[in-house]
């Protein structure tokens, strides 16, 4: 599972109530590892070699930047609301503070507005989207996943089963909208834009010998129970107390075999997370 505060979280980044979920360094670089560099083909509508003036919104730590930047000869500029990810993204592209729904720009600044898996942290992501088509004179992009279509496979037989039900209950009580991927067109046209295409994009995460250190810490949370205890709030606003102990012993079992497989050098797992990758344009952008 790609989520929220490590491999173990169940969400990549969906917040409590009422609340917009902050990240760690180690948790962006760890989540998007290895994230398009098998292929930016997905990415081919945002005419990325064309592009002057691009915004990353929702940068953090300029993953996504990085992506853009390489892409184009124009100028790509993250903006976040975290000053410490800022700071590390600083190291790659200029970037400046703001707030995804109050961007500290004026009216068509950029010819391409974007974000990566932002909007499904939002309470209130076609407010973003509104302030996304405000800023650019051209296109908005938004690539974001469909967190309930996530699947694992594991070589401990009982780990996929178990993953779902850990992430249905998530999902079930998340104040936002973890799905939000696969319906994100209807966003774009609802804040005006025109010829809004999507282009789907799958992120696979491996776990296999030899093991780095995060994927043995990973398995360690599995086999305490960290992991899991991590989100209990989230998870017991959705499950009585005896679903939720009895998904905890499952979930510490399935950890143990996992950890015994680990240190035998046979444990291996794969997961997929798929992104679309929404764009639209500018009503009359190519007659302005």
């Amino acid at each position: 599972m790609t989520l929220a505060r490590g491999t173990d979280s169940f969400l990549p980044g969906a917040p409590r109530r009422g609340r917009v979920r902050r990240f760690d360094e180690a948790y962006l670089e760890r989540t998007r590892s290895g994230m398009w560099a098998d292929s930016t083909s997905a990415l081919s509508a945002l005419d990325l070699p064309g592009r002057e003036r691009v915004l990353d919104v929702g940068c953090g730590t300029g993953e996504f930047s990085r992506v853009l930047a390489d892409a184009t000869s124009g100028e790509v500029v993250g903006c976040d609301a975290d000053p410490s990810l800022l700071a590390v993204a600083s190291e790659h592209v200029p970037v400046v503070a703001g707030d995804a729904a109050r961007l500290p720009f004026g009216a068509g600044a950029f010819d391409l507005v974007a974000c990566q898996a932002l909007l499904v942290n939002l309470p209130d992501p076609a407010l973003a989207v509104r302030e996304f088509a405000r800023a650019s004179s051209d296109l908005v992009a938004v690539v974001e996943p469909d967190n309930a279509a996530v699947t694992v496979d594991s070589t401990v037989d009982g780990e996929p089963g178990l993953a779902r039900a850990a992430r249905a209950a998530y999902i079930a009580g998340s104040a936002v909208d973890p799905a939000l991927g696969a319906d994100a067109a209807d966003l774009l046209v609802d804040a005006g834009l025109v010829d809004v295409t999507t282009t789907r994009y799958d992120h696979t995460r491996t776990v296999a010998p030899p093991y780095d250190d995060a994927d043995l810490q990973a398995v360690a949370k599995k086999a305490n129970g960290a992991g899991l205890a991590t989100d209990e709030e989230h998870l017991r606003a959705t499950l009585s107390a005896d679903e939720y102990d009895d998904l905890r012993q499952r979930w510490r079992e399935m950890g143990r075999e996992a950890a015994a497989q680990t240190a035998d050098g046979e444990y291996r797992r794969t997961e997929t997370v798929p992104f679309y990758v929404t764009v639209g344009r500018i009503p009359d952008a190519n007659q302005s």
